[in-house]
């Protein structure tokens, strides 16, 4: 037989999740250890006795069985398999991630082979990962292009919402402040100063929010005409995105559900990778 204590080489890989799988006892899903009133392990817990094996020799974790003669039982109550405490030294458990991650080989080895793979700089990736970024994961340029006037047209024609809507509120305010005057018996010569400022202030806002509005229509148009996949978007611009293109849905009869879609963290690095 050999002895495993002497070798020559020794190769260290990454398990996949089937292997770890394929090796575990069971899921741990609970972050506790120990009960703190009955100093046992908590069941699902991280010394769990039904995954790792009992932590007294011979007997399970309820005490229905006990000794030797039960060798190998598995309690149907507790669930915990009858045999010796040192089997804890080599039984493995697993964890169900919520969402899939990238091991820290594959981000930060040099050169980076998901980098390489992906041809995306280390440090854009890393922003990904660290849901710091969104990165685009699908782009279908041909529906984008097949209905990009119609992109245009609700583009313009919001735009002129938003300042047809500027202009009414500016108008309604004006109104409501020469009611106010004539209401106290002034004109408009002899309104106060901080009753015109405060007018001012309100009306500089409403310009300033339409301003903002229409920029960033502008600007999220110019963004779907040009871009495409795996390139890096923040939060805002995704929103401004998919509100732009839910608004050119509502307007016309296009579908444009789906056309452009993001994500972040390692769900959709591994969506990226799994298209390769």
């Amino acid at each position: 037989m050999a002895d495993a204590r002497i070798f020559e080489k020794i190769r260290i890989g990454i398990a996949s999740p089937e292997d770890i799988k394929s090796w575990s006892r069971g899921e741990v899903k609970k972050p506790e250890t120990i009960n703190y009133r009955t100093f046992k392990p908590e069941r699902d817990g991280l010394f769990c006795e039904r995954i790792f094996g009992p932590i007294k020799d011979w007997e399970c974790h309820c005490g229905r069985y006990k000794k030797v003669k039960f060798k190998g039982v598995v309690c149907d109550r507790c669930g915990v398999e009858v045999t010796r405490s040192k089997v804890r030294r080599e039984r493995m458990g697993h964890i169900e991630l919520a969402s899939p991650v990238a091991h820290i080989w594959y981000l930060k080895g040099i050169p980076s082979p998901m980098s390489l793979i992906l041809d995306i700089s280390p440090k854009l990736l890393e922003r990904v990962l660290y849901f710091a970024s969104h990165i685009v994961t699908h782009v279908d340029r041909g529906r984008i292009n097949e209905h990009l006037e119609d992109i245009r047209s609700a583009v313009d024609a919001e735009i002129e919402a938003i300042k047809e809507a500027r202009d009414t509120e500016i108008e309604r305010l004006r109104k409501e402040f020469k009611k106010d005057l004539k209401e106290a018996g002034l004109s408009e010569d002899e309104a106060p100063e901080s009753k015109n400022k405060e007018l001012a202030d309100k009306i500089k806002q409403l310009e300033k929010d339409a301003e903002d509005r229409i920029e960033e229509l502008h600007d999220t148009l110019k963004l779907i005409e040009t871009i495409q996949k795996k390139e890096l978007i923040n939060e805002d611009q995704y929103r401004s995105i998919n509100r732009l293109l839910r608004m050119v849905s509502e307007r016309t009869d296009a579908d444009l559900n789906g056309v452009i879609k993001a994500g972040m963290g390692g769900a959709a690095v591994k969506e990226l990778l799994a298209e390769i």
